[in-house]
């Protein structure tokens, strides 16, 4: 037996081995391996010969440094989480981004069609973009899609736009139509819209909020909320205009400012003909990734709009630096260099009397998020107007777009509705001072406990009035009894009644009705209060009652005379706040519009009319999975929509009295089963559907799991605000044909075909909720094929219908 073939050598190996690997225990090791040869040094020769011949030579302490380094990347590899999908994405942009700042020189990018774009390696990474919006494996089987053929065809210009869309047409007259992209083409449009991404992310201003990496509706509304404090004056910009040649060779203008390249003009002027891209000012709410914007609609609206911003920059410098109004603002006092620049406008020294100026000036606040516009002023009322006079202006003559005339100068501190903006509505409110919290909550208190103590006198009350009634109709049965021989005055006068064939219970409320009558109870609204009222409490002791009634007038009293002190507390602290500099204590809030989401609630038959949830019937043929995702789905939504608004506690409330209940009562009804057993059956807190009691708790991961979509807009465009289900999915199948999944990238069979079933279509200013119900009408009635997996994505809006390929069906 050769020594390596030994037991010997194997562990001789096994030690050397672990000498390299474990450099930092070396010594360790090498002196076992010392002890191991002394103990065997009576083996023969021949073995000693061939343990030299293989003995390790020694380990370098660079080599050992190098093992260590490698040893602990593979360690902190295995401990890495695995990539999110919009990590992927991100990876998959910063490949191409790397083709596209090779194409950069003298301040221009120059041949990025013909060098980036029309490049089979940022096709295919393109192709990962759209299967990734699509929540589709990316080692799943692919399309039979060659990169290569389609990028000679789009260096060569033999690429058809017209040929890669499909037109759906209404099912109605003068319904109109949509043109949408098919596979090969919203491949090349997620190329471009990374090619204008890295282009023209770095130059867009701060005013810009929508559909940016790390802007987006969460960021414009704490900008509102905490940087521009209280101002005077608010309005906001409605927009309308659908593209036409004016505004489509304006848009090419903008673009051939920075981009030198006549093949990716000419491309995107056929997708405009074609009628492919679909931007429209004002009409939709954006960011929802609706199918008739397309994926270029939120890089093209924010380069479009970038002169606006910048114009709004230079209307804030023109009027704060001039300083032609003041008004008291106690905040952001101005830094010296701007009191500098105005004093020199007005040909002043830099101590003159001017410099007070600093401390009250005119101050202009401006934020957009797509096409919706947000302008506060500090100031009179004429520097408000003029500002707006100049920014419409611009939006007139020099983007061609069309404003409405109803732009009203709203007193945001006197206005108590508030504006709207990006579906929420800001307003100002009054921070209640620490002294008022104290009464308030002491005031709160009493009525609580005056009102709990109403609540048990009325139960109990009842209680012995329904006891009284069933003692009443039993006696007065028993009194048919005629062997009884009962003859009583007031039986007597109970029988004359009575007419003949009359039964006991038409005979009850009979009598029943004369009593009314005689008491004067007709006007009273149930018969709760006739039993408590009327028959219970006139019978209980007088010094009790007299003890109830005396209890409750001393709190009403408290509560009037603590709410007049109130008000003389809150007199005095204006009045003290008034001589101070201090603020007035008012705060910009932002709330939900609870009204509407009440009103969307509705429509898609969570509640009734009276607001109590009901079950929803077209969910009811569904899988339980898909019930309950359809329901989790608003809850999610409801956290990337809502988790910083002030009354998100009355959301919560909501959320838990209708949807919670909604869904119990959808799988009630399916199954035909008591609530309660219904809900034990279904833990819905493990879908993300909690009680109250456990809201936050379950909140908690679900915000965290979406804190990437919901602060990197530009990656998450289509997918983290794709509005509510604004469908339901009738099954409907077609045993003749097999289909694939209508989704892009996705190769799974479709079992069945899915009819949509389009709400009404909400038109500007649409309040953007979560329940956005602005997809097309055109889409009502059509049929796709949807596999299990995609359809709960649908429903939990991790995808939108922009990764629905709706030509598949004719192929």
């Amino acid at each position: 037996m050769s020594f390596l073939g030994s037991g010997r050598g194997r562990l001789l190996r096994a030690l050397s081995r672990r000498c390299t690997q474990r450099p930092q225990r070396q010594g360790d090791y090498a002196a076992c391996f010392r002890r191991y040869r002394s103990h065997h040094s009576s083996v023969d020769g021949v073995e000693d010969a061939a343990e030299q011949a293989v003995e390790p030579p020694p380990v370098s302490l660079a080599k050992s440094l190098a093992s260590l380094a490698e040893e602990s990347a593979v360690a902190v590899q295995r401990q890495r989480k695995p990539l999110t999908r919009m990590e992927r994405k991100r990876l998959v942009e910063l490949r191409i981004k790397k083709r596209i700042k090779e194409q950069y020189l003298n301040g221009k990018f120059y041949g990025l069609m013909d060098k980036v774009v029309a490049n089979a390696a940022t096709l295919e990474d393109a192709y990962d973009i759209v299967r990734l919006n699509s929540n589709v494996d990316l080692a799943s089987a692919k399309d039979d899609v060659c990169f290569v053929t389609l990028a000679e065809e789009l260096r060569s210009g033999a690429f058809d736009v017209r040929a890669n869309t499909f037109s759906v047409v209404a099912k109605r007259k003068r319904g109109g139509h949509l043109v949408l992209p098919r596979l090969k083409l919203k491949v090349v449009q997620e190329a471009i819209r990374v090619v204008l991404e890295v282009v023209y992310r770095p130059h867009f201003s701060k005013i810009s909020h929508g559909c940016r990496s790390g802007r987006g509706y969460h960021s414009a509304l704490r900008f509102i909320s905490d940087e521009i404090g209280v101002p005077d004056w608010c309005f906001t910009v409605p927009l309308h205009k659908e593209v036409d040649s004016n505004v489509t060779s304006k848009l090419i203008s903008l673009i051939q400012e920075k981009i030198d390249d006549t093949l990716l003009v000419a491309f995107m002027q056929n997708m405009f003909d074609a009628k492919v891209i679909n931007l429209v000012f004002g009409v939709y709410p954006k960011g929802h990734g609706l199918p008739q914007e397309g994926v270029l609609a939120p890089i093209l609206m924010n380069i479009y709009l970038d002169s606006f911003d910048h114009e709004v920059f230079r209307i804030c410098l023109k009027h704060e630096g001039l300083g032609l109004e003041a008004t008291n603002v106690s905040e952001d006092r101005g830094s010296n260099l701007r009191c500098w620049f105005r004093s020199q406008l007005k040909g002043r020294g830099e101590n003159s009397e001017d410099q007070t100026d600093c401390q009250t000036k005119i101050k202009l606040y401006a934020c957009r998020y797509m096409d919706e516009i947000f302008v506060a002023v500090s100031g009179s009322r004429d520097v408000a107007e003029d500002m707006k006079s100049e920014m419409v202006a611009y939006l007139n003559k020099s983007l061609y777009l069309e404003v409405d005339d109803k732009i009203h100068l709203v007193p945001i501190k006197r206005n108590p509705r508030g504006l709207q903006f990006a579906g929420f509505v800001v307003r100002v409110e009054t921070k209640e001072n620490a002294k008022l919290k104290a009464v308030h909550k002491l005031k709160e208190k009493i009525r609580l406990f005056a009102s709990q103590k109403q609540e048990i006198w009325d139960t109990m009350n009842l209680r012995i009035g329904k006891k009284w009634l069933a003692y009443g109709l039993r006696r007065i049965k028993e009194s048919e009894i005629k062997s009884l021989g009962l003859s009583t005055p007031l039986l007597d006068h109970i029988a004359q009644f009575r007419k003949e064939g009359m039964k006991t219970d038409h005979w009850f409320k009979t009598l029943l009705k004369v009593w009314m009558q005689d008491v004067n109870a007709k006007n009273e609204l149930n018969e709760d209060i006739l039993l408590s009222k009327y028959i219970a409490e006139p019978a209980l002791t007088q010094e009790l009652r007299d003890a109830f009634y005396n209890f409750q007038k001393q709190a009403k009293d408290y509560i009037s005379s603590e709410t007049a002190a109130t008000e003389a507390l809150l007199s005095n602290l204006k009045s003290e706040e008034s001589t101070s500099t201090c603020t007035d204590g008012s705060v910009v809030k932002i709330h939900a519009p609870l009204s509407y989401i009440q009103k969307c609630l509705h429509r898609y038959g969570i509640i009734n009319l009276e607001g109590f949830p009901r079950h929803v019937s077209a969910l009811v043929l569904q899988d339980d999975e898909l019930i309950v995702s359809w329901f989790a789905g608003i809850v999610h939504r409801w956290i990337i929509w809502f988790s910083e608004v002030d009354n998100f506690k009355e959301l919560q409330l909501m959320f838990v009295e209708c949807v919670r209940k909604s869904c119990i009562r959808t799988l009630s009804a399916k199954y035909r089963m008591y609530e309660k057993l219904t809900e034990k059956r279904f833990e819905l807190d493990d879908h993300g559907i909690p009680m109250v009691e456990d809201f936050e708790a379950i909140i908690k991961p679900l915000e965290s799991s979406y804190s990437v979509a919901s602060t990197d807009e530009a990656l998450a465009y289509s997918i983290s605000g794709s509005g509510l289900v604004v469908l339901t999915l009738s099954r409907v199948r077609v045993p003749t044909r097999q289909f694939n999944c209508f989704v892009m990238g996705c190769q799974s069979a479709s079992p069945s075909m899915y009819v949509l079933h389009v709400k009404e279509k909400q038109r500007f200013p649409g309040w953007r909720t979560g329940f956005s119900s602005s997809i097309d009408g055109i889409l009502d009635g059509k049929r796709i094929g949807l596999c299990t997996q995609h359809i709960k994505d649908i429903y939990l809006g991790h995808i939108s219908l922009q990764s629905v390929d709706f030509g598949s069906l004719i192929r």
